[in-house]
């Protein structure tokens, strides 16, 4: 980070620099050589109106050379048409050149400038007072300007780096496995922002985990019980042949827990739908509904997109759910509302608490009082990840009754 830092340094320096050295190009480059057109003529005029004539001694000549140049704080010289002096005040001045006499004289410091009189006779005149060259003027003023700038950034761009180096810590510390990793949000800028998403990114890996081991410490419990019975089964099967079916039923319920566990897993990893066409919602819970004797169904056509897969299995964990932890009827609603299909699964239950409406949704939780071989707990875990997936939602609704009742929200197609 050290040399991003120094490298937007040195390129605010060499931006600064190179604006001095294209000024300075510039400034020599455009200035013109000499005067030119009529400011010089009439110049020229007016200068000769003030001077005595060229027949005027040169003492009354020099004085009011002297007086000129006092008005206008310049040096003066005044010469003959032959470029002979005649009067000069101030510091000594060069005569006008032989070609092209009128416009600037180089060579000097600071320059010089011939006028012609209209009487023949030759001014030249130079600014009073200690000889500059305006570009070198101009040059250190831009270089003043630059050696500001350069220590007034400095403090900018070690704050801007600072914070990437905050969060190229924080990345670091992430990677080597701290997951409770955060760094500061500071400012509103684009590292800011870039700083929230990390934290979001990093709460997002650190949730994601958390799962993954909960999912493994807990699917370890779970698969003891079932193969404990079976290995339990096998020695009685060998006494007791008409053990088989209580054998089988584990069977079932091991086969059964792996299947949600791989579900559960592929879900988490997935970002999209496999398989994604128009579904007649009514019908499919219609066909879940047939399974149970003791569930009725109620509600208009609604169509989604989505799996046909996944979606039975979410109506049938419900329809499950129901059975096992609640109260015959089941009662299936189904209904349209604005752009989405909405269908609740009502049961005669005593409801869950307003505190645990949110967990039965955890992967392996149970509610107090559930039984403890009523499920391993994954069904209404997969009820919520099937509808996020299908992009809506799965919630305990409160009815006014206190009856045990799942809303999920699809988008209606």
């Amino acid at each position: 980070m050290r040399r991003l830092r120094t490298q937007i340094y040195l390129s605010i320096l060499a931006s600064l620099v190179l604006v001095v050295i294209v000024a300075g190009i510039v400034w020599r480059v455009s200035a013109p050589a000499r005067p030119q057109g009529e400011p010089l003529g009439l110049a020229g005029e007016l200068v000769a109106a003030a001077l005595p004539p060229p027949q005027a001694p040169p003492e009354q000549q020099a004085e009011a050379l002297r007086a000129l140049a006092a008005r206008f704080g310049t040096d003066l010289a005044l010469f003959d048409p032959a470029r002979r002096p005649i009067a000069a005040t101030g510091r000594p001045l060069p005569p006008p050149r032989w070609r092209g006499g009128e416009g600037w004289i180089r060579g000097t410091r600071p320059p010089a400038f011939a006028v012609s009189l209209p009487d023949g006779r030759w001014l030249v005149m130079r600014p009073a007072g200690p000889g500059r060259n305006p570009v070198l003027g101009l040059m250190l003023f831009l270089g003043a300007v630059t050696l500001a700038v350069g220590i007034g950034a400095y403090p900018v761009v070690r704050r801007l780096t600072g914070r990437l180096e905050r969060l190229q810590q924080g990345v670091e510390t992430l990677g080597a496995g701290k997951l409770g990793t955060r760094v500061a949000i500071e400012g509103k800028d684009e590292v800011a922002q870039l700083a929230a998403s990390f934290n979001r990114a990093a709460a997002k890996i650190e949730e994601l985990i958390g799962a993954h081991r909960l999912l493994l410490a807990n699917a370890s419990h779970e698969l003891r019980t079932p193969l404990a019975r079976i290995r339990l089964g096998i020695e009685l099967l060998r006494k007791n042949p008409e053990a088989r079916v209580d054998l089988d039923r584990d069977i079932a319920e091991l086969d059964g827990l792996i299947d949600e566990i791989l579900l559960a897993s592929r879900l988490d990893s997935s970002q999209a739908l496999d398989a994604v066409e128009e579904i007649d919602l009514l019908a499919l819970l219609a066909e879940e509904c047939a399974r149970y004797e003791e569930a009725a169904l109620d509600g208009a056509v609604v169509h989604v997109r989505g799996d046909p897969r996944l979606l039975r299995r979410l109506i049938r964990n419900l329809l499950e759910n129901a059975r096992r932890h609640g109260m015959p009827p089941i009662r299936v609603a189904l209904r349209r509302d604005n752009d989405n299909a909405v269908f609740d699964v009502i049961d005669e239950g005593p409801g869950i608490p307003e505190e645990e409406r949110m967990r039965v949704f955890t992967p392996f939780y149970r509610a107090r009082g559930a039984r403890e071989s009523a499920g391993a707990g994954l069904g209404l875990s997969l009820v919520r990840q099937i509808a996020e997936l299908h992009g809506g939602s799965a919630a305990v609704a409160a009815l006014p009754s206190g009856k045990s009742c799942f809303r999920v929200t699809l988008p209606a197609a």
